[in-house]
C-alpha cells in the first residue's frame, strides 16, 4: 500500500498510528536498556537474591489487565453505538488506571518498610532499581490516564462514532502497551534475581 495515497483524513490517521508506534518502540527500546542493566547488574556481590515483590504489584498487575478488559468493552460498545456502555466503561478503566498507580505507591510503601528507600544509606542496587522500572512505568501510565480523560471529555463531545475513532484507538492501543509492558515488568522482576 503507498502510504502516500488516499484522503487527507486516511493520510492523517496513518501519520499518527505512525507516531504512535515509533514511541512505542522507543520505550520498548528504554524499558530493555533498564531489564538488560537489571541483569547485568545481578553479578554484583551487594545483589538481593532473596527479595520479594510486595502484595500490592501483584494486585496492580491483575488490576492493570482487568483494565484493558474494560478499555475494550468500551471499544466494543462505541462501535455498536451504546454510548452509555462506553462512558460506564471508559470510567471503570479510569478508576482501574488510578487504583494501578495506587497500588504501585503502596508496593514502594512496603518496600520502604522493609528498609529499603530509593537511595541514600539505607538504598539498595536491586531495590534501586525495582523502584527506576517502577516508577518510569507509573510516569507512563499516568500519561496513560491523561489520554483516557482526553477521550473521555471527547466522547462527551461526541466526537467518536463507529467511522470515526482514531484518538479512541491511539489512547487504547497505547494503554494496552503500557498494560503489556507492566506484565512483562512484573514477570521480569519476579522471576529474574
Amino acid at each position: 500500500m503507498d502510504l502516500t495515497q488516499g484522503t487527507k483524513e486516511e493520510k492523517n490517521s496513518r501519520a499518527k498510528k505512525m507516531m504512535l508506534w515509533f514511541g512505542i518502540i522507543s520505550l520498548v527500546m528504554s524499558f530493555a536498556g533498564w531489564t538488560s542493566a537489571f541483569v547485568v547488574s545481578s553479578s554484583r556481590p551487594d545483589w538481593l537474591k532473596d527479595f520479594q515483590l510486595p502484595n500490592a504489584f501483584i494486585v496492580s498487575t491483575i488490576v492493570i489487565v482487568i483494565s484493558s478488559f474494560t478499555f475494550i468493552l468500551a471499544k466494543k460498545a462505541l462501535k455498536s453505538g451504546n454510548s452509555k456502555a462506553t462512558s460506564l466503561w471508559l470510567f471503570i478503566t479510569l478508576i482501574l488506571g488510578v487504583v494501578f498507580v495506587f497500588n504501585q505507591f503502596s508496593g514502594f510503601q512496603q518496600i520502604i518498610d522493609l528498609g529499603y528507600n530509593f537511595t541514600g544509606p539505607t538504598s539498595n542496587v536491586t531495590m534501586s532499581y525495582i523502584y527506576l522500572i517502577a516508577l518510569v512505568h507509573i510516569l507512563h501510565v499516568v500519561v496513560g490516564l491523561i489520554c483516557l480523560l482526553v477521550v473521555i471529555y471527547n466522547h462527551f463531545k461526541q466526537k467518536y462514532n463507529p467511522s470515526k475513532m482514531l484518538g479512541f484507538e491511539l489512547a487504547a492501543t497505547f494503554w494496552h502497551f503500557i498494560d503489556i509492558l507492566w506484565v512483562y515488568l512484573f514477570l521480569f522482576l519476579y522471576f529474574v534475581r
